[in-house]
């Protein structure tokens, strides 16, 4: 059996591989990113990226990316020569919700979640409404990550990875 460590290591290209295929389909196919209901998902780059490459063992180039209005084409550049994403900054909206938060593509970590405002709690009878409230938002991020991983995956080990998406991305990268 492998070492927990040795997985970790073996396989943390995968969410890095998954920030930069969403990324490419935010700025590409926006619609084809969908909920747990089949609903396309509102999102958007926020306003920070880092992206890395790996050129030996020891070295490590790392393109961080950040900016209300930034330019993001520095970070095509980078992907040109073999980076990829590693965090990314995302805003979600749902209906008339919005929800910003930061997404870390080697433990899919969510950091500086910003979940909708609630009503402010009065009375000490209102916490537990509150808290539970506050649970339910930041569980809808997380259950759209996990969403949106699992049809990363489904297309990643599909044929149509390589035949269709891989050859969309690189005419992204050179456009």
């Amino acid at each position: 059996m492998l070492d927990i460590a040795v997985l970790y290591n073996k396989y943390k290209f995968l969410g890095q591989e998954f920030l930069t295929w969403l990324w490419y389909s935010l700025e590409n196919e926006p619609k084809a990113l969908l909920d747990a209901e089949g609903v396309p998902v509102l999102m958007a780059v926020g306003n920070r990226i880092v992206l890395e490459v790996i050129r030996e063992e020891s070295t490590v180039e790392s393109v961080t990316i950040k900016g209300d209005n930034a330019d993001l084409s520095e970070g095509i550049v980078a992907i040109r020569k073999g980076a990829l994403v590693t965090e990314m900054s995302l805003e979600y909206k749902k209906g008339d919700l919005g929800w910003t938060f930061t997404l870390k593509g080697e433990n899919f970590n969510i950091t500086g979640l910003k979940t909708p405002e609630t009503p402010p709690v009065e009375s000490k009878d209102e916490t537990e409404g509150a808290v539970i409230d506050k649970l339910f938002l930041a569980s809808e991020v997380v259950n759209l990550v996990g969403t949106l991983f699992r049809n990363f995956i489904r297309l990643r080990i599909s044929e149509t990875w390589s035949k269709e998406t891989v050859p969309a991305m690189k005419r992204w990268l050179t456009a």
